[in-house]
């Protein structure tokens, strides 16, 4: 069974960093484009970053274009975003998503979801 499991959220000050990971197991990861969304109260659930099965290739929305960073490591079966000059709008539920397609931005081009861990940011 495909499994991604999130991990590394947490309470920060604006402006402050935090680094969220994801862990794959099921199939094979570097087969697979990997993406992180988000989801806050109330809120559809949206488009953060993607990254293409090798790590080469990456995009981003452009709310958070220059402050987070996506990253993979196909040895270890993992992808990470570094989230830097947090905002409290960027307080949500962040999710971990696999597919076989690099950069749909939308939730219907990726077909496993991990659990999805907190990020709060306050003013």
């Amino acid at each position: 069974q495909v499994q991604l499991v999130e991990s590394g959220g947490g309470l920060v000050q604006a402006g402050g960093s935090l680094r969220l990971s994801c862990a794959a197991s099921g199939r094979i990861f570097s087969n697979y484009a990997m993406g992180w969304f988000r989801q806050a109260p109330g809120k559809e659930r949206e488009f953060v970053a993607a990254i293409n099965t090798s790590g080469g290739r990456t995009y981003y929305a452009d709310s958070v274009k220059g402050r987070f960073t996506i990253s993979r490591d196909n040895a270890k079966n993992t992808v990470t975003l570094q989230m830097n000059s947090l905002k409290p709008e960027d307080t949500a539920v962040y999710y971990c998503a696999q597919g076989p397609v690099f950069f749909v931005p939308t939730t219907h081009g990726y077909d496993y979801w991990g659990q999805g861990t907190q990020v709060t940011v306050s003013s």
